[in-house]
C-alpha cells in the first residue's frame, strides 16, 4: 500500500478563528454545532475565510463474492442496474446531487457486469465483483493496492477542478457484510452485534447470514489472531470499491479536504482510514447515523457525533448530501454574519 503524508491541521488559527466565531452578532457559542464545524473547516482549509467550492461525490460500484450465499435480499444484478439508472439521473443520489450542487462521478471499480460501453460511468474496474471470502480473500494484494490507488486518481481529479469538500457512497450489493465483519474486528464487539437486515433481510435473513460471516471469519481466525497490520482484513473482507473510498478518503485528508461521512458502510471505510492514519479523522465530519443495526455502536468507536439520525438505509452517499445544507451553513454563518462592532450592537459578553 502507497504512503499517505497525512498530518493534523496547523493549530495556529485556532484563537483567530475563535475570535471571529465570537464576535459574530449573536450569543456566544448560540449557534452550537454550526460553530464547531466552522473551527474544524476553518482548520482543514487553514483559513478564516472557508470555502464549499466545487463539491463533488464520488459513487463508487462494486460486487462482492460474499452475495453468492445468500446473505443480501438484493440479488446481485441490481448493482450493476442502479449503476445504469444513475447514469440516467434516476436515482436518490442524483436527485441530491442536483439539489445541492454537488458533481457526480459514477465509477465502477469491480461491478460483475460489462459496463465500460456505458456512458456517464468511468472504468476503473479492477474485477467482476471480489472472490468470495468464505472460500477465499477477496483480494489480492496487488488489487488492493490497485483500488487505493483508484480512490487517490479520482480525489486527484476533483481537485484539479478546485474541489474542496468531498464526499463518497457506494453501490454494492452485500456490502454490509464486509462492514459488520470489519466493525467487529477493528471494534473488539461481537460480530452478532454487528450485523443488521441490509437491504431489507427479515429475521431468519439476519440469521442466516450471521452464520455465513461466523464460518468466514473462523476460516482466517489463525491469520487474524497475530494482526500486525489492520491491511489484511481489509483485503480479505472487503470490496473493491470500499477499498477505493478508504483510498479516497486517505488522500483527500493528504490534500486537506473535507471529507464528508456517509452510513453504515461508509463509516467502515472511514473506521480503516483512521486505523491507518489517525490524523485523518481531523478531515472528517460524520453526517448521518443509519437505520442499519450497529451503526451507532461503529460510530462510537470512532467518538463521533454525526450530523443527521433520518433512518436512512439507501448507501449511494445519501446521508452525507442530506447533510451538506448544514455544513453549508456553518461556512455561511462565519463568512457572512455580521460581528458586534459592524453592527454598532452592544457586545455584552
Amino acid at each position: 500500500m502507497r504512503t499517505f503524508k497525512i498530518e493534523r491541521p496547523d493549530g495556529t488559527l485556532r484563537p483567530a478563528i475563535q475570535a471571529k466565531i465570537d464576535n459574530l452578532n449573536k450569543p456566544k457559542g448560540s449557534l452550537g454545532r454550526l460553530e464547531d464545524l466552522a473551527m474544524q473547516i476553518c482548520l482543514i482549509q487553514q483559513t478564516l475565510e472557508p470555502s464549499m467550492q466545487h463539491p463533488c461525490h464520488l459513487l463508487l460500484g462494486g460486487d462482492h463474492g460474499i452475495e453468492r450465499e445468500g446473505v443480501s435480499v438484493s440479488p446481485r444484478e441490481v448493482t450493476w442496474q442502479q449503476m445504469i439508472n444513475f447514469t440516467r439521473g434516476g436515482g436518490g443520489v442524483n436527485m441530491f446531487c442536483r439539489q445541492h450542487g454537488f458533481k457526480l462521478r459514477i465509477v465502477d471499480v469491480g461491478v460483475d457486469y460489462d459496463l465500460s460501453q456505458i456512458d456517464g460511468i468511468i472504468d476503473r474496474k479492477i474485477a467482476r465483483g471480489t472472490k468470495n471470502f468464505l472460500y477465499e480473500p477477496a483480494m489480492t494484494e496487488e488489487e488492493f493496492n490497485q483500488a487505493i490507488q483508484v480512490g487517490v486518481e479520482l480525489v486527484d481529479d476533483c481537485i484539479a477542478e478546485g474541489c474542496k469538500v468531498l464526499s463518497i457512497g457506494e453501490m454494492g450489493i452485500g456490502n454490509t457484510s464486509p462492514s459488520s465483519i470489519w466493525m467487529s474486528l477493528f471494534g473488539d464487539i461481537p460480530l452478532k452485534d454487528c450485523i443488521g437486515a441490509g437491504a431489507g433481510l427479515n429475521n431468519d435473513g439476519i440469521r442466516h447470514k450471521y452464520k455465513v460471516l461466523s464460518q468466514a471469519v473462523a476460516r482466517y481466525q489463525s491469520l487474524l489472531s497475530h494482526l500486525t497490520s489492520h491491511i489484511l482484513p481489509l483485503r480479505i473482507f472487503g470490496g473493491f470499491e470500499m477499498i477505493a473510498a478508504i483510498g479516497a478518503m486517505l488522500r483527500a485528508a493528504e490534500c486537506h479536504l473535507v471529507v464528508l461521512v456517509d452510513g453504515f458502510i461508509m463509516t467502515a471505510c472511514a473506521l480503516a482510514a483512521i486505523l491507518l492514519y489517525p490524523d485523518s479523522q481531523d478531515y472528517m465530519i460524520f453526517t448521518h447515523c443509519g437505520d442499519e443495526s450497529g451503526h451507532r455502536m461503529m460510530l462510537d468507536i470512532v467518538d463521533a457525533q454525526p450530523l443527521l439520525s433520518l433512518g436512512l438505509r439507501l448507501g449511494e452517499g445519501t446521508g452525507a448530501l442530506c447533510a451538506f445544507p448544514i455544513i453549508d451553513s456553518a461556512v455561511r454563518m462565519i463568512n457572512e454574519m455580521n460581528n458586534f462592532d459592524n453592527a454598532k450592537i452592544t457586545k455584552y459578553f
